[in-house]
């Protein structure tokens, strides 16, 4: 099964250096990501979105849902709830991903002008070589579909 992370960065090319490493590490076969984007919140509040089409694998979600994540993510708040089904509906639909309102809530929240994320689907990672080889980027965890006590344990790693 594959986990959806969130890796916050405190600036505007955390996220784009991780996403290299990443890359390294999937070739090393350390982790196989099976999709991945970078958003980037400029400090003029522009969000620029990059899907990494190189590391998608065969289970690659696409353009449309990184559009309707992304979406929901950094343009509904200031939309407000005028979408009002629109929204509904979207949010019906990442939840079958397992992608609840708390997830959009807490990234949005996070992901806040003059920083950046990386999104990645993944499965199969060495843990512990993923960890120490991404420790240097200062990136935190802000998000997942672990469980708790999974995402805590990655959280404490990182950190540490």
């Amino acid at each position: 099964m594959a986990n959806l992370f969130v890796l916050a960065f405190n600036d505007e090319d955390g996220a784009a250096h991780a996403l290299k490493e990443v890359e390294d590490l999937q070739k090393q076969e350390l982790i196989a990501i099976d999709d991945a984007a970078v958003a980037v919140h400029h400090q003029n509040g522009k969000v620029k979105i990059r899907q990494a089409k190189s590391l998608a694998g065969a289970g690659a979600l696409g353009g449309a849902f990184w559009g309707m994540l992304f979406g929901l993510i950094f343009f509904v708040p200031f939309a407000g709830m005028a979408l009002g089904a629109a929204t509904g509906a979207l949010m019906g639909k990442l939840s079958d991903y397992g992608i609840d309102d708390n997830f959009i809530k807490s990234v949005s929240n996070q992901v806040t002008p003059g920083t950046s994320a990386l999104f990645l689907l993944a499965h199969g990672a060495q843990q512990e070589k993923v960890i120490e080889s991404l420790k240097p980027y200062g990136g935190e965890l802000i998000q997942s579909s672990l469980s708790p006590e999974q995402e805590h344990e990655l959280k404490e790693a990182l950190v540490s």
